[in-house]
């Protein structure tokens, strides 16, 4: 990618920088707003990479734990061509049917992690592509934008600038506390990550014309955690104007009690408690302990707080017709319920049923059936996937009730072949949407590359226009809630009826809508 817009500044530059401009004379330089970056080119795509360019300063010393400050500027030419940092975590290792693709390079990891990576098909800044931002999944506790399945050379190679981005985790990234709500501007605490991708659309918007983007059609997209990630920006007003689509894959928040549970002053008393129990007494403490120490101290998961400054209730927002309105793609995948516990008895089942549902218990006994062992079995396993179904549907439903814009709702069904088999699991599906099967250690058939085709185009379809049709893809009709449609994405590509609709409209009824 040759720039001869920025040709004279290159030149100057490159003369002043030594050893680091003798680097990057070979490879792509861009200027940012806050100083030249230079990445490297893929010898078979001609696909411009930057890994690892700074969107905040490093949330280190008294930065830990506040909102992510502005990267202090830099002179001459920054390097950006190998892997930044992942957010510290526990030490990432394949588990269950997340074999390393899903997992590797998490390392290396430090609490210096706020970086993001670009990959750009643009030969010259004006060619004003769709941008789409990638958020990874991991619960809010792991995972890395260098993950091999989020590689964005395929996705560059079909016309997108593709970019994913690394945020802060556990307990740095989502510790609420009455101290750290009181010294800060928002007057509130919890949540850096969720600034932490606030701050990185801002760079986009920023800086993204330079590498050939469009700031003006920016897509936010992300699974599991990811997804999540996606419904919290979709309602945030802090996030307001800074993406013009949203694609959420396995995740939502949607049930009424949710937002409940999580408010702002529940989330700040399990802080104290945590630094009580842990025998620290004021924040200044908390902020000396090295992260890998404190990671040690406070392994759990710090959730998502609903404190109505960065993150709003999301139902509430979205009934109301308040969340940010853009085109959406939601959906799930067929087995993406995971349930790790003893699989309950019959009995077990019918009295957790009477339990919770009260009068209620015959009706969901009847969705969910438990007159046997083995169906409470495959009854676990419904409501284990429903748990992100629902979820993905409502945000698919209420978007098309109260926004202005379409929602298109998607049901992943294909397998991913070989041994062992873990059905279409969770995450099974984002190899497919971001053509990266071919880092994906498995026997993939024509039927796979076929669908990972057809996904992929879908993807990249609505990143440009808001839709994902085009010429010789399967219709897939905008969500409507009189005639509800998903495209089922399978053996088959195919528009189909929404599957377990009575079960759906149960769970529908007992979060009052």
């Amino acid at each position: 990618m040759k720039r001869t817009l920025l040709l004279a500044s290159l030149i100057a530059v490159f003369c002043s920088c030594g050893k680091t401009a003798e680097q990057a004379l070979n490879v792509e330089a861009v200027k940012t707003q806050d100083g030249f970056v230079a990445g490297k080119t893929h010898s078979e795509t001609g696909v411009a990479i930057f890994l690892g360019i700074p969107y905040a300063a490093p949330p280190v010393g008294d930065l830990r734990w506040k909102a992510p400050q502005a990267v202090e500027v830099w002179e001459g030419v920054r390097t950006c061509v190998n892997p930044p940092a992942s957010a510290i975590q526990p030490d990432p290792k394949p588990f269950f049917c997340w074999s390393q693709e899903f997992i590797t390079p998490a390392k290396p990891m430090s609490e210096d992690c706020l970086y993001l990576n670009v990959w750009t098909p643009a030969k010259k800044a004006d060619e004003n592509l769709p941008v789409m931002v990638w958020i990874h999944g991991g619960g809010l506790t792991s995972g890395s934008g260098m993950v091999p399945l989020y590689d964005g050379i395929e996705m560059a190679r079909k016309g997108v600038v593709f970019i994913t981005i690394n945020y802060r985790l556990g307990i740095l990234g989502f510790l609420a506390h009455p101290e750290l709500s009181k010294e800060s501007d928002l007057n509130t605490s919890g949540n850096y990550g969720i600034l932490d991708q606030i701050a990185a659309l801002k760079w986009v918007r920023n800086n993204i014309a330079a590498f050939g983007g469009n700031p003006e059609n920016v897509t936010i997209a992300g699974q599991s955690a990811g997804s999540f990630s996606v419904n919290m920006l979709m309602v945030s007003p802090l996030a307001k104007g800074l993406f013009h689509k949203a694609i959420g894959q396995s995740g939502g928040m949607f049930g009424k009690t949710l937002s409940l549970d999580n408010t702002l002053a529940d989330a700040e008393k399990a802080g104290e408690k945590m630094f009580a129990d842990a025998g620290y007494s004021d924040l200044e403490a908390m902020r000396e302990i090295p992260a890998d120490s404190l990671l040690t101290k406070f392994p759990g998961r710090q959730g998502i707080t609903v404190d109505n400054i960065v993150v709003p209730p999301v139902a509430e927002t979205f009934d109301a017709g308040q969340q940010n309105d853009v085109p959406l793609i939601s959906g799930w995948n067929a087995d993406d319920g995971v349930f790790f516990g003893p699989t309950p008895t019959a009995e077990q089942a019918k009295a957790a049923a009477r339990a919770q549902y009260g009068d209620q218990a015959d009706a969901y006994l009847q969705l969910f059936p438990a007159n046997t062992d083995e169906e409470a079995a495959a009854s676990q396993k419904l409501i284990s996937q429903l748990s992100f179904g629902w979820n993905n549907y409502s945000w698919a439903r209420l978007q098309s009730k109260t926004g202005t814009n379409s929602s298109y709702l998607y049901y992943f069904k294909r397998v991913p072949p070989g041994e062992p088999n873990y059905g279409a699991f969770h995450s099974a599906e984002f190899a497919y949407a971001l053509h990266t099967l071919h880092n994906w250690d498995k026997p993939f058939t024509e039927t796979d590359y076929a669908l990972e085709n057809i996904m992929s185009s879908y993807w990249v379809n609505f990143a440009k226009t808001g839709n994902p049709n085009g010429e010789g893809l399967p219709e897939w009709p905008a969500f409507d809630s009189s005639n509800p449609q998903v495209i089922e994405l399978g053996d088959k590509t195919q528009s189909v009826d929404l599957p377990y609709q009575q079960q759906v409209k149960f769970m529908d009824a007992q979060n009052g809508f």
